[in-house]
């Protein structure tokens, strides 16, 4: 430890109070001010660190804007429509024509105002120079000299008046030709703003019909998902049905309504009884048709019932149910 940084932790022990917040960031910033000097840091090197890492928080901060910036300007750039500037930009070159013409007419006005006092002081001049004639005539050579000191000042006024007038006229006569430079361009704006509109609601529905013909916007998009869906759906139905089927007829699935069905054996036996009795049956109409009904056996009865078991052309016996005679 040197002896410079047991002075400066002295100074500290003397002069910072003991358990107050205060006095323990002092000493946080003393005890960091005592290492520096202890480690031999000039004052410069810290200032240099300091200024360093301020201008790079300061390229961090100018970073962020900057990402800030395009994000909202592409935010933005999303939901603007070119015709609403347009419009905006017309109705703000209406407004600043509407103050030139302001500016115009008050510039009028302070020209009209000046001429008139002109013509006051003009009649007040010819009044005092009639006045002075006439004092004059009348012997009054004083009253004739202080009309005339009166029409000198009226005089200078009237000057005065005159250059006010000149100034306000030429300052109409620019601001009339501005206002009529301001008010061509905005006609001719008005007339590319309405072509510009116009070109670009026809490429928009020209975009969006093609869109709707290649499918590849998002309305059509989602139908045609819509109808992939539904087929791709229709197809795996249709795939587990015949599916269903081949199982039911192979006998590996069993029908919950009509009861447990036979083997494939079974199956194939009924298939083949089923087919001896159609071929049966179709040599019987066959026989039918070439030469009439088989003849009956002799000494059966017409209408005679052969039961199962029992010869034909022999009468069954009859059970006596009253006995033997």
């Amino acid at each position: 430890m040197q002896p410079g940084s047991v002075h400066c932790q002295a100074v500290m022990m003397t002069q910072l109070p003991a358990g107050h917040r205060l006095g323990i960031r002092h000493l946080r910033k003393f005890s960091a001010a005592a290492q520096t000097v202890a480690d031999g840091a000039s004052p410069g090197a810290a200032a240099e660190d300091r200024m360093r890492g301020w201008a790079a928080l300061m390229g961090v901060m100018k970073r962020v804007s900057t990402i800030f910036r395009a994000k909202a300007n592409k935010a933005l750039d999303k939901y603007e429509d070119p015709r609403e500037t347009l419009d905006y930009s017309y109705t703000t070159q209406l407004e600043l024509l509407q103050k030139v013409r302001r500016g115009v007419a008050d510039v009028a006005t302070s020209r009209k105002r000046i001429e008139l006092q002109m013509n006051q002081v003009q009649q007040t001049s010819d009044k005092l120079d009639r006045q002075a004639r006439d004092a004059l005539a009348a012997g009054r050579e004083d009253l004739a000299r202080e009309a005339l000191t009166r029409k000198a000042g009226v005089q200078s006024q009237l000057t005065d008046l005159q250059a006010q007038f000149a100034s306000l006229q030429a300052e109409e006569e620019k601001l009339t030709a501005a206002s009529q430079r301001l008010q061509a361009k905005v006609d001719a704006f008005r007339v590319k703003k309405e072509t510009i509109k116009a070109t670009y609601t026809a490429a928009e529905a020209t975009t969006r019909i093609n869109e709707v013909f290649t499918g590849i916007s998002e309305e059509m998009s989602d139908v045609g998902l819509a109808i992939q869906r539904a087929e791709d759906k229709t197809e795996q139905m249709k795939a587990r049905a015949g599916a269903i089927d081949e199982l039911m007829a192979s006998g590996a699935l069993t029908d919950a309504l009509g009861g447990t069905p036979a083997d494939d054996i079974q199956a194939e036996l009924d298939r083949m009884g089923a087919s001896g009795s159609v071929d049966n049956e179709l040599a019987r109409m066959k026989a039918e048709l070439a030469g009439g009904a088989p003849k009956e056996l002799a000494g059966g009865g017409a209408g005679q019932d052969v039961r199962p078991g029992q010869q034909p052309g022999y009468p069954s016996q009859q059970p006596n149910s009253g006995g033997a005679q």
